[in-house]
């Protein structure tokens, strides 16, 4: 039987459907929650942005762009082992390295926020000189979590193991263990409980290659509830996008979102606030249309 494919929803992000040969920001998803210590969900967190991204318009009037126009390739989600942290991680490197030696920029949606270091690994072999700039309520510097080293909560811990003293700068941070805080005080760059600080980078990174994680839970979970570890206390979305369009104009090689779990919040708010969330993180990365 022949099917025509107009009757077919698009299976990619909205507006996201240029090839990869002409595309200059790549989008992933990594489907994984293997390590979510508290509440699971986060593997639906791409599929599910996908499939909501139809209800958001491509155009942005704040930005006055058009992700039609922004030559955004989806690549759609990896397959990724339940509950094999590790190959997980190999599959996330493998692709994110594919996409930087192509000379694009990968954007990741996740998925728990572990899969964070498989693309801060292949992003250190490009660029040896990079910074991390994470937006997050967590620390996420425990050695480990119950024992595992790879867990959401030491993905930080495991990113400093890799960058080194004072390549991680932490915006928005209110949640963690005293000696996490401390650590981050001593060894990195933290600026705790907002984004206000985040024009400091201007001084600290310059021109330097700077990968921009975004833990969703950054968000006040009043905002965006549907996520693993929600933390009371957190910011606006207004006040995420603008630190966003400030970090736009840094060196930028690589970022992800991570950590949505649509399916704790029956609404949709969540993967809503997600999805426009993405829609203009994407505009503000893609290169002006030609």
């Amino acid at each position: 039987m022949n099917f025509d494919r107009a009757l077919f929803q698009d299976p990619t992000f909205c507006g996201c459907g240029t090839s990869y040969q002409e595309s200059r920001v790549v989008l992933f998803g990594a489907p994984y929650d293997g390590s979510a210590s508290f509440r699971p969900g986060a593997r639906f967190g791409p599929s599910d942005m996908r499939r909501d991204s139809w209800g958001l318009e491509t155009y942005s009037p704040v930005l006055d762009r058009d992700l039609e126009d922004a030559r955004v390739c989806d690549l759609g989600d990896l397959e990724l082992p339940a509950g094999n942290t590790p190959l997980a991680l190999e599959r996330v490197e493998a692709v994110s390295d594919s996409i930087l030696t192509a000379g694009k920029l990968p954007v990741m949606i996740g998925g728990d926020h572990s899969m964070t270091l498989g693309a801060v690994r292949a992003a250190l072999k490009v660029h040896p000189d990079l910074h991390l700039i994470q937006l997050d309520a967590h620390t996420d510097l425990r050695q480990d979590y119950l024992g595992d080293e790879l867990s959401h909560a030491s993905v930080m811990r495991r990113c400093f193991d890799l960058l080194g003293k004072d390549r991680i700068h932490a915006f928005g941070i209110r949640s963690g263990l005293k000696e996490e805080f401390e650590f981050a005080r001593s060894h990195g760059d933290l600026h705790a409980f907002t984004l206000e600080e985040v024009t400091s980078l201007r001084e600290t990174v310059g021109g330097l290659p700077v990968y921009v994680t975004i833990d969703l839970d950054l968000l006040d979970p009043s905002i965006l509830p549907g996520t693993g570890t929600p933390e009371p206390g957190g910011v606006t979305l207004a006040e995420l996008l603008k630190a966003l369009n400030f970090l736009s104009e840094l060196k930028l090689v690589g970022t992800d979102l991570m950590e949505l779990a649509p399916r704790l919040d029956p609404s949709g708010a969540s993967t809503a606030v997600a999805c426009k969330l993405l829609r203009e993180w994407l505009l503000l990365l893609a290169p002006d249309p030609q």
